[in-house]
């Protein structure tokens, strides 16, 4: 009887013992996900924004010691213009910042800071969640890997570099489309939508899974590649699959070896990573205004640092410039490069911008540089998609432009 008795009790603390493991490892992935579905409520979404790695899984990037080399920004400061002009009506510019739930808004001049300013409880040092401006992050590593030979041409295929996504919907399309965001891929980028294909996404980063192998699950297309632009998420994805199978390195690290060590900063940025380490490379990248600042000088220096060439100049002129084809929505007047934007009558200007009020505006003829970041949860909700917001902020950044190039 005691025999059975201590064989039962060793049964039973083995089950305490795997049953503590489980509820802990789901505890985890259960805590992730529900961090997920809360990431943008109102009480939370200005902290959410700031503090991604409490949330998330997460990786560092290497910066260096050149920060020293770099140094910081000077600083000239003075006030933005009052006004500003769309739709064939004046704004008032501060109060339509604080409309758009601004919580960071810094300007450069001529490679000084002629303003900065932090809102609603945000501090100069927070790293801030730069969601798709991170697309544009790659397609400055991309340049530097065919610059360095490691990619041989834009009309290569994907699936040269990544077999595994031969059975999907991605076999046989050109790099060059998937840069341009003309893929042809069938993906619902519906924030608002609980099923639609990027919440799925969200969901596997949160849970721990795969990106790649969600990205290889895509077998449905919407079109043929390169007849028209859709904004589908999951090209970014794919573009860092191949960068990655073709230098053999991380996102962390290339970004790191190639970029970040050499424009320097004073703060550790970061990834968001899925549950294999593998960077979230179409939104996670997490940096201080002032880092987003410069490496928007250093694309408006021609992807010069400090004499340094960190990004080829013809890939910055390139990648800059509108490639990819019409939208398949005739509504988005917005035209397309390598992973930047280029809006409607553009005198050289580009910019960078991710969903909530993210942007880097750059206008090389004015010398001006244009960072700002929000928490807008009403992005999107202007009838349009979020297509006239996005425009209006444009022209608040042509009237900061204009402001400081006549000073």
């Amino acid at each position: 009887m005691r025999t059975w008795i201590r064989w039962s009790l060793r049964v039973l603390s083995v089950i305490v013992v795997i049953g503590a493991i489980l509820v802990t490892f789901n505890w985890e992935r259960l805590l992730r996900l529900y961090n997920a579905n809360t990431l943008f409520a109102q009480e939370h979404i200005i902290g959410n924004f700031s503090n991604m790695k409490d949330l998330f899984l997460w990786k560092p990037i290497k910066v260096g010691n050149n920060f020293t080399a770099n140094g910081e920004f000077e600083n000239s400061l003075s006030p933005l213009p009052q006004t500003y002009d769309f739709n064939g009506k004046t704004g008032n510019v501060y109060q339509r910042l604080e409309q758009l739930a601004t919580t960071s808004l810094l300007v450069l001049h001529r490679g000084i800071i002629v303003h900065e300013q932090y809102s609603q409880g945000t501090k100069k040092d927070d790293l801030r969640i730069s969601w798709s401006m991170a697309k544009s992050f790659l397609s400055a590593m991309f340049g530097i890997a065919i610059a360095d030979g490691k990619i041989s041409n834009l009309d290569d295929t994907v699936t040269r570099y990544v077999p595994a996504l031969k059975q999907s919907a991605y076999n046989g399309v050109k790099i060059l489309d998937v840069l341009n965001m003309a893929s042809g891929v069938k993906f619902d980028e519906d924030y608002l939508e609980y099923d639609s294909d990027i919440n799925r996404m969200g969901r596997v980063l949160a849970l721990g899974g795969s990106m790649d192998e969600f990205a290889a699950s895509l077998h449905e297309r919407e079109r043929e590649a390169g007849s028209a632009r859709q904004y589908v998420s999951i090209d970014t994805h794919v573009l860092a699959m191949v960068l990655r199978a073709a230098t053999g390195k991380s996102l962390m690290d290339y970004l790191g070896e190639k970029i970040w060590s050499k424009i320097g900063s004073r703060h550790t940025p970061y990834y968001l990573t899925d549950g294999y380490g593998v960077a979230f490379a179409l939104g996670g990248l997490n940096l201080t205004t002032r880092d987003y600042a410069r490496f928007g000088q250093l694309f408006l220096n021609n992807g010069k640092s400090v004499g340094q060439q960190v990004v080829p100049a013809e890939w910055v002129n390139q990648s800059t410039m509108v490639s990819a084809p019409p939208s398949a929505d005739p509504a988005d007047i917005m035209r397309y490069g390598y992973q930047w934007w280029i809006p409607p009558k553009s005198d050289g200007e580009y910019f960078a911008v991710g969903i909530y009020g993210q942007y880097i505006y750059i206008d090389p003829k004015a010398d001006v540089i244009v960072v700002k970041t929000a928490a807008n949860r009403q992005f999107r909700n202007d009838g349009q998609s979020g297509k006239s917001i996005k425009l209006e902020n444009i022209a608040i950044f042509r009237s900061i432009a204009r402001h400081y190039s006549q000073l």
